[in-house]
């Protein structure tokens, strides 16, 4: 059964380069109570970008993260994807990941497109001879035609986002994230790939989707997450949490 378990998880990335005297001596002065900066056990300045989040997610959930820019939410999906490591606290996670956080992420430009579908199967975790079964749907769903058997680097940015877009969701998915909601192409193949992303979303076992869009998140999840400044400030059923964030909003 599908499932996210988070417990007292942070996720800290340090500064190397905090070069000039000044930009030294203001991170040193200031304040961390309450601030997304901290120092590690040599005193050196960390950017905390989750701190201390525990919460689960579990089968049927639909989790929309709310949140300004900085507040966490890219940072919480590609540490749930196995992007980024976790600095501290513990994360379980059941079933297979499917990100969807940069569909152009992986792709070869020496390859061809037939061949960057498997190559995209690989960076999914699917072993290849399940991927090859999904490579002649893929190849029709893109309407590449012989393009398909030429490198990636002679594509336009459109046609990589087609071969991309189909690579990543040929596979039902279990646990779905979602970096906001995709654009694949121009307006001829917009129809079909809204249709083709809304099957997949459909089929996924869970579900945590980014986005400013309230509407869209309305449309899709059944819980919220708000974030911000890394921590979370509420999560439950999305209308409460969205109102919450509404009202922060009115507040400042």
């Amino acid at each position: 059964m599908a499932s996210l378990h988070l417990q007292d998880l942070t996720v800290e990335f340090p500064i190397y380069q905090a070069s000039g005297r000044s930009l030294k001596k203001a991170l040193f002065s200031a304040p961390l109570v309450g601030s997304n900066l901290a120092r590690d056990a040599s005193n050196r300045i960390q950017v905390r970008a989750l701190n201390h989040l525990t919460l689960s997610i579990e089968k049927g959930d639909r989790v929309g993260l709310i949140g300004p820019n900085g507040s966490g939410k890219t940072t919480l999906l590609k540490t749930l994807a196995g992007i980024y490591e976790p600095t501290g606290g513990a994360l379980h996670i059941q079933g297979r990941i499917s990100a969807l956080l940069d569909v152009s992420l992986g792709l070869n430009p020496e390859a061809t497109g037939r061949e960057n579908i498997m190559l995209r199967g690989m960076y999914m975790g699917i072993h290849p001879k399940d991927m090859q079964g999904h490579v002649e749907e893929v190849v029709e769903f893109t309407e590449l035609g012989p393009y398909i058997d030429m490198p990636v680097r002679t594509y336009s940015a459109g046609m990589m986002l087609r071969l991309a877009f189909a690579a990543s969701t040929c596979v039902e998915p279990e646990i779905l994230l979602m970096d906001e909601w995709l654009a694949a192409g121009d307006s001829h193949f917009l129809a079909k790939a809204q249709k083709r992303m809304e099957d997949f979303v459909q089929r996924s076992s869970l579900m945590v989707l980014a986005s400013h869009s309230l509407d869209l998140l309305g449309k899709w999840c059944n819980k919220g997450l708000y974030l911000r400044n890394g921590n979370v400030i509420a999560y439950g059923p999305l209308a409460e949490v969205a109102d919450i964030y509404q009202q922060s909003l009115a507040d400042t």
